[in-house]
């Protein structure tokens, strides 16, 4: 080659710059492609259920009451009542859920939704106080007959009919709470109930729940007992409590949540929901289990093509160092071809692994990728073994970069370590050139 030194690393760089436009272009398809996928899914939680989550049982007391106050007209006094409603809600003594969760995958051409069954057995105990814990114009009030709520986050997921066992009663179930603040769900009504003395009443149901993705438990106990046990061994905790204790093996996972009114503050959560109509801050106190598949081909493909950018500047390296130390000539359209299988390798993940899943697609992709660029390079390189040796090494590479994808955690001193390696490598293969001599003479 008649180039200088100078004008070669300029043109390689250059082609460097030239190879981000596929990158980025097969960087948008892994969006698209994963935003189909999550468009699919969520068509699939649409026809089927959504995530779910399980507020209550809340006990419910609607009242009326007399309000008087005292007013003045043209010097006359007079007292004014009105008619006013509202709810007095009380939360369980205990709360009590064993949920036994199987799950299972809906398929929609080449995309899986994975939906979960929880039969789930709820029970307790709640603790009425004298005269419903109204302590002054306790005459004022009227009540009305009580009811029981629960709220259930998509209705459209229960499996089977619902029954309450209250007391020594069976009662059935309603759709719908009655209480906006709530949202969906059900309610049992319990008739009127005699509130004049303190008051304990036993509940027990069975609650059959499909869904989507995620499942959560509103705390709504004084205390709170909650333990799942799921076929799913990749389970991911979510909300604001991790569970107390946890067991997770090839098999499935078993999980159990303990917690108070010390710790969670609901009551006081509660009593805002007459104040503020969302009564968010009561929902979200949740917890429960994300059914997460832990191989998103999507996720670890856009990891993948973050490398990419490295993964050529060093085999240009490696070409470069052949050129200047075993005297040989490779062409700017010579560097373009390999440049471009090495970006192909990113389409050919990420399309094989829709349909064979991430590591086999990287075997897969990797081995050709290798071998279509060993098999280009004994010609380039006019030597086999150079070739195999270049194709070893960029097997290797290929290795690493999929330790780097499967520990996430340790991805970052993992790379750190490589590029550090990779660059003495580089130094002690240059340590005796004159790179004087390489810049004023030519590459050949």
């Amino acid at each position: 080659m008649s180039r200088t030194l100078s004008l070669k690393l300029g043109t390689i760089a250059l082609l460097i710059v030239l190879l981000l436009i596929p990158l980025f272009m097969i960087g948008g398809l892994i969006g698209e492609r994963q935003q189909l996928r999550d468009n699919v899914v969520q068509d699939i939680a649409q026809s089927a259920s959504f995530s779910q989550q399980i507020s209550g049982p809340v006990l419910v007391v609607p009242y009326r009451k007399t309000e008087r106050s005292w007013k003045t007209e043209e010097g006359k006094t007079f007292v004014e009542t009105k008619q006013v409603s509202g709810h007095l809600y009380f939360l369980p003594e205990t709360f009590e859920l064993k949920s036994g969760i199987d799950t299972e995958l809906r398929s929609r051409g080449i995309y899986q939704a994975r939906l979960f069954h929880a039969d789930n057995h709820i029970s307790g105990q709640f603790k009425v106080p004298a005269n419903w814990g109204i302590n002054q114009d306790l005459e004022d009030y009227r009540f009305e007959p009580a009811f029981l709520a629960v709220g259930i986050s998509d209705i459209r997921g229960i499996e089977k009919g619902l029954q309450l066992q209250f007391n020594d009663q069976r009662l059935d179930f309603q759709a719908g709470t009655g209480l906006s603040w709530l949202g969906g769900g059900v309610h049992v009504p319990l008739g009127r109930l005699d509130g004049k003395a303190e008051t304990l009443f036993d509940y027990a149901f069975d609650l059959s729940l499909q869904g989507t993705g995620q499942l959560y438990v509103l705390p709504v106990g004084r205390s709170t007992s909650v333990s799942m046990a799921a076929n799913w061994p990749h389970p991911s905790f979510v909300g604001n409590y991790l569970p107390s204790s946890r067991k997770i093996d090839a098999g499935g996972f078993s999980a159990r949540w303990q917690t108070s009114f010390f710790s969670t503050n609901l009551e006081d959560a509660l009593s805002q929901c007459a104040v503020n109509a969302s009564c968010a801050d009561f929902r979200d106190r949740a917890f429960g289990v994300s059914f997460v598949d832990p191989v998103d081909q999507y996720l670890k493909s856009e990891r993948a093509i973050k490398y990419a950018l490295l993964f050529i500047a060093l085999t240009f390296a490696g070409f470069f160092l052949f050129e200047i130390l075993k005297n040989l000539s490779v062409h700017p359209i010579q560097y373009a071809l390999v440049g471009a299988a090495l970006a192909l390798f990113y389409l050919l993940l990420l399309s094989l692994s829709e349909h064979l899943g991430f590591g086999l697609a990287y075997l897969l992709s990797a081995g050709a990728c290798v071998l279509l660029i060993g098999f280009y390079l004994s010609h380039v390189l006019h030597s086999l073994l150079r070739a195999m040796g270049f194709a070893l090494g960029l097997a290797v590479l290929y290795g690493m970069l999929y330790g780097l994808l499967s520990a996430e955690d340790y991805a970052l001193l993992m790379g750190s370590l490589l590029l550090f390696g990779l660059l003495g490598v580089f130094m002690v293969l240059t340590r005796r050139l004159d790179w004087y001599s390489v810049g004023q003479g030519k590459l050949q």
